[in-house]
């Protein structure tokens, strides 16, 4: 029978975060993501040269409503963001995703130097990479983000996110402190070639961008997440420079927000036991997202993370 393979015109860039000693940061390794030449693990199309990356969310203030088995996990520490991220990386993460909610002005409303005391903390704490993530407030994150991103200067970061309609001051922060930086759309191929020509416009390059599509939990739009992801991968591997960009993938905030990952067996017996059924459906959902194209998934539960982990080595067994 014929081998028919699609033949793509070009490849995914690749995007290294985090600097070692002698690359002028303080981290112990980096972390390479993108450069896949077809579709996840069609090694027959082409290659598939960096398996996909495993960051862990740690906040900058302890969370609220977090379910049982995230604070099985975390509840000893989570008043600790530095003591948080040592755990992570114990857990597995070979990256860490700090999530500034603290500063919004509808929670903490922390301020530019106490934040950016925390992102010290952060960095003196573990070796890896980190992707440090804005509060989502447009007038707030302008305050704040550029101290953060002086405060790393040097680190490589990943930071993010820039949207539509404010972009201009993370990316001067980041072509300032040399970060890499995240593109934000909601859903959208159209919005999210916007945001990288804008982003691009001001020098910054497309290869330093990694996108950030929004995504869905399962049972909660991961069908649209997925076809709108797969369809951004496949122009990008047909020569669309505006979206040849890898792929940032919220998995743990997405799933542990629905009923079905963070609800009590007492309110849905048949579902089972949540400890079992919370870490699953989260690794469900990154296993779904990596299928479309996802290279760096930001995950919660550890068993998530390992059930994850043992999914990519047997995929990417030769």
């Amino acid at each position: 029978m014929e081998n028919i393979a699609e033949k793509w015109t070009t490849k995914v860039n690749t995007v290294t975060i985090g600097a070692t000693k002698a690359q002028g940061g303080t981290r112990e390794k980096t972390v390479t993501i993108g450069g896949s030449s077809t579709l996840p693990y069609l090694n027959f199309e082409g290659s598939w040269p960096n398996p996909p990356a495993i960051a862990i969310e740690v906040n900058d203030v302890a969370p609220n409503g977090w379910a049982e088995p995230l604070a099985d996990a975390y509840g000893d520490v989570w008043n600790d963001p530095a003591k948080w991220a040592k755990r992570a990386v114990e857990y597995g993460a070979e990256l860490i995703c700090l999530m500034l909610r603290g500063v919004h002005p509808d929670f903490e409303n922390r301020s530019a130097n106490e934040t950016a005391g925390v992102v010290k903390d952060v960095l003196n704490a573990v070796g890896v990479p980190l992707i440090i993530w804005g509060c989502g407030d447009f007038k707030k994150d302008n305050d704040v983000m550029p101290s953060v991103s002086e405060t790393a200067k040097g680190e490589n970061c990943l930071l993010g996110t820039a949207v539509e309609k404010n972009y201009k001051t993370l990316t001067a922060s980041c072509l300032a402190d040399g970060h890499k930086i995240i593109g934000e759309s909601p859903l959208d191929i159209n919005i999210a070639k916007q945001v990288n020509i804008l982003i691009s416009e001001m020098g910054f390059k497309l290869e330093d961008i990694v996108i950030f599509p929004a995504t869905g939990a399962l049972g909660y739009g991961m069908e649209y997440s997925y076809s709108i992801m797969e369809r951004g991968r496949t122009a990008g591997l047909s020569g669309d420079r505006m979206l040849a960009q890898p792929v940032i993938c919220t998995v743990g905030p997405e799933t542990w927000r629905v009923k079905e990952a963070k609800a009590s067996a007492q309110e849905f017996p048949a579902w089972g036991d949540l400890k079992k059924r919370g870490p699953l459906w989260e690794a469900t959902c990154a296993a779904t997202l990596l299928q479309s194209g996802g290279e760096l998934m930001v995950m919660r539960h550890p068993e998530a993370v390992s059930s994850f982990k043992k999914l990519v080595a047997e995929l990417s067994a030769k």
